[in-house]
């Protein structure tokens, strides 16, 4: 899955368009690198998302298309 559409779906961004610009403004990181939204999520990585003075750390647990808004969180684990 493109790394926009999972920060949109584990609502870790609101929405797809500001997800895209973030990773094009290099705020955000996958395994410590800055990626392009068009990067394949695989469960294991770890994203890093600098949100102005604060950053947010946290592992792929698994990869899904359509998940409710309840379950979203259980995407990924906060390190």
């Amino acid at each position: 899955m493109r790394l926009d559409k999972y920060l949109k779906v584990s609502r870790l961004i609101k929405r797809r368009t500001v997800a895209n610009e973030a990773c094009d403004a290099g705020r955000v990181l996958v395994n410590g690198r800055a990626a392009r939204a068009s990067y394949d999520v695989k469960s294991g990585d770890e994203l890093e998302l600098q949100f102005g003075q604060r950053t947010v750390k946290v592992r792929v647990l698994t990869v899904a298309d359509n998940v409710g808004k309840a379950d979203a969180s259980a995407l990924y684990e906060e390190i």
